[in-house]
């Protein structure tokens, strides 16, 4: 499998355990619970009534089985990640392929904060009755009053610079976008899946039991 794939089964995996997790971590699930009505002790004529409580996991007959499958996923997992540590430890990226992609984001984001910059323009508007002060009328009293505000908003930096800041991040945003595509689609792991990535909890899990048969 390449890196790609290799990245969407160690997603799977996760996924797996997770509900492996949910299951097990039910005390509902993992205990069983009977119940016992004394009726005789109200009246002498009713027998005892013994129920037990329906799990609601399908898996209840199988707990311990599903402790060992989760284990079994914790282990391919470690099996997935050595696989790709040392897939990625052969790629040609000067900050390895986690770094880039990481740098990459950071990239990203700086280009569109420059392009919103790009895109502001100066503007010019009056706020009526935007402004207030106080002042004193002819009878001496002080009072308050209201007035209209212009408001001038222009732009504090160099838009050409920001442009060519903008296009400059995202032409090597974009190149190493490709860049990584490609490691990705090209790069080999050394890891053989044991069930398809497609297969639900219940087909993994079976899969699993059968191999013990």
């Amino acid at each position: 499998m390449n890196l790609k794939e290799a990245f969407r089964f160690q997603n799977k995996l996760q996924t797996l355990m997770e509900e492996a997790q949910t299951i097990l971590g039910s005390d509902a699930n993992i205990t069983r619970v009977q119940n016992t009505y004394l009726r005789s002790k109200v009246m002498k004529e009713f027998e005892d009534e013994t129920r037990v409580e329906t799990p609601p996991t399908q898996y209840s007959d199988q707990i311990t089985d599903v402790a060992r499958f989760l284990l079994s996923l914790l282990e391919e997992r470690e099996k997935l990640t050595a696989a790709i540590c040392k897939a990625k430890a052969g790629l040609n990226l000067p900050a390895g392929l986690d770094g880039e992609v990481s740098l990459n984001a950071r990239r990203q984001e700086a280009a569109r904060l420059f392009r919103r910059m790009a895109g502001l323009r100066s503007s010019e508007v009056v706020l009526t009755g935007g402004g207030s002060g106080y002042c004193f009328n002819n009878e001496g009293n002080q009072v308050s009053y209201r007035c209209d505000v212009k408001r001038v908003t222009t732009i504090n930096f160099d838009r050409n610079k920001i442009r060519k800041m903008c296009a400059e991040l995202s032409r090597k945003a974009d190149a190493v976008s490709a860049d990584l595509d490609v490691a990705l689609v090209n790069t080999q792991v050394d890891y053989a899946v044991p069930f398809d990535v497609n297969d639900t909890f219940a087909e993994a899990f079976e899969a699993f039991c059968g191999e013990d048969i």
